[in-house]
């Protein structure tokens, strides 16, 4: 039996639409010569491009959790400052403090949907790399904590999450 024109052209269609639904992760898995733009989808729910996100940003968001709102990492991880580091210094949470507070690295982006009070950037660690800071101070988020957990706020008085309002959300 022969499929008409339509036929092949509505399955092909739905093909492209259940590719596209499964791209959304993460990672950026893809292959040379792919068409379709990955996404990353939030912990709110919010999809973003990675065609707007090029390799190595890091994308942070204003999320709600048991602490109210707080800044976090675009896959939920909450992120933390340390107090032994200073206001445009280099990190100081290094080697077995690394291996439990892994530094946020990478190119800082906002979600263009939240307004951030403060400011983005980066600041070089130990090894060279591009460490995210939030005013200044780098930010590190807590080994094995679930998204939108603060589980490391407060821990040694030195960890402390980025306490935000809803009024930095958009809409919100």
């Amino acid at each position: 039996m022969r499929k008409s024109g339509w036929a092949a052209a509505a399955g092909l269609g739905s093909l492209a639409l259940l590719l596209a639904a499964c791209g959304g992760s993460s990672g950026s898995s893809g292959s040379a010569g792919s068409t379709a733009t990955p996404t990353t989808t939030t912990a709110a729910g919010q999809a973003t491009s990675q065609a707007l996100n090029p390799p190595g940003t890091t994308v942070l968001i204003v999320q709600k959790s048991d602490l109210g709102y707080v800044l976090a990492e675009a896959n939920g991880l909450v992120v933390y400052t340390y107090g032994n580091d200073k206001k445009g210094g280099s990190p100081t949470c290094t080697g077995s403090c690394a291996s439990l507070w892994p530094p946020v690295t990478g190119n800082p982006k906002s979600l263009s949907a939240d307004t951030l009070p403060g400011t983005l950037g980066t600041v070089s660690d130990a090894n060279g790399a591009k460490q995210v800071t939030y005013n200044g101070y780098p930010l590190y988020t807590y080994k094995g904590a679930k998204p939108l957990t603060t589980s490391g706020n407060g821990v040694d008085g030195l960890w402390h999450v980025i306490k935000l309002s809803a009024s930095d959300v958009s809409g919100g």
